[in-house]
């Protein structure tokens, strides 16, 4: 059972850099989307031809965060582009970015020359980025709601789990070790419970541990690929981005995926969108709206 887990793991370190830094083909156009998730109504907040990924919505409401090029952007809800967040400051950050619950406090993974994703914190009024993960690749995906912790996905000698480390830096805490790629973790809104995706029965689905990684529960269990579960305000429901086809435990960029809202304690799931060309970029991090009843996301064109 370990080799099997060790040649999994050796499989998703050969093509982790593909699966987090992908580069969508020259001419895709990328759309920022922002959608209700009561009334289904949708609004495109940009479009254009480039590749821009992973929006967070601030948390006063006023504005979305977007990563392209190595570098953040805020955007306005009438597609102004406001600003790039301390460009002197950040550049090679990916996909797994987000704000702590105060809003004070941006956390970002980035790769830095010579080595693989880190995790960093900068206060969002400006500052020194602080590296928090030596260790490395590590990438970032939730903050507990007093502001005290991180919880990310790393690789630790050929394998994938999800770790726990003090917000100010210390040593890193092992959450889960079962077997296959542990992803995607993030705290709900009451601190009660981690949730992230998993693998470890053959086809990857939602789960939800306690913070000190007990208690995992499977919160989906369909013939669809289910990945980072974002929990909503009102810790009722969570969001997910779900593959039509099994992906072998990666999350490729331009397939044919879907959103659809989970509710948490019945598992009842319900299509939130119709089925488009997305995947990795489109909701990788936190994206609700601070009054839980939008999520932005990004929808992909073929060039």
């Amino acid at each position: 059972m370990q080799n099997l887990k060790n040649i999994f793991a050796l499989f998703f370190l050969l093509f982790s850099s593909t699966l987090y830094a992908q580069q969508a083909p020259e001419g895709t156009s990328s759309e920022l989307v922002i959608l209700n998730v009561k009334t289904g109504v949708q609004k495109t907040i940009l479009k254009e031809v480039r590749h821009f990924e992973a929006p967070n919505w601030s948390r006063d409401g006023k504005y979305l965060l977007i990563n392209s090029g190595g570098q953040l952007e805020k955007v306005d809800f009438d597609g102004n582009k406001l600003e790039q967040i301390l460009p002197d400051k950040i550049s090679r950050a990916n996909n797994d970015h987000g704000l702590s619950f105060d809003g004070k406090l941006l956390v970002i993974s980035k790769s830095d020359q010579g080595f693989g994703s880190r995790i960093y914190t900068v206060p969002l009024a400006g500052g020194e980025p602080k590296l928090i993960t030596p260790a490395h690749p590590s990438y970032w995906h939730g903050i507990s709601p007093d502001g005290k912790t991180l919880v990310y996905c790393a690789e630790r000698n050929g394998l994938w789990d999800i770790y726990s480390i003090p917000t100010v830096g210390g040593a890193e805490k092992r959450l889960t070790d079962a077997e296959g790629l542990d992803d995607g973790p993030e705290y709900s809104y009451d601190g009660k419970w981690i949730y992230f995706n998993s693998n470890r029965t053959g086809r990857m689905h939602a789960y939800r541990m306690k913070p000190d990684g007990t208690g995992a529960e499977q919160l989906t269990n369909d013939a669809l690929d289910n990945w980072f579960p974002h929990p909503s305000p009102d810790n009722k429901s969570a969001v997910i981005i779900s593959y039509l086809e099994d992906q072998k435990g990666s999350h490729p960029f331009g397939k044919d995926v879907k959103l659809r809202l989970l509710n948490v304690e019945t598992k009842e799931i319900k299509d939130l969108t119709k089925v488009f060309y997305g995947g990795q970029g489109t909701i990788n991090v936190h994206s609700w709206s601070p009054d839980g009843e939008w999520i932005a996301f990004v929808r992909y064109h073929k060039p």
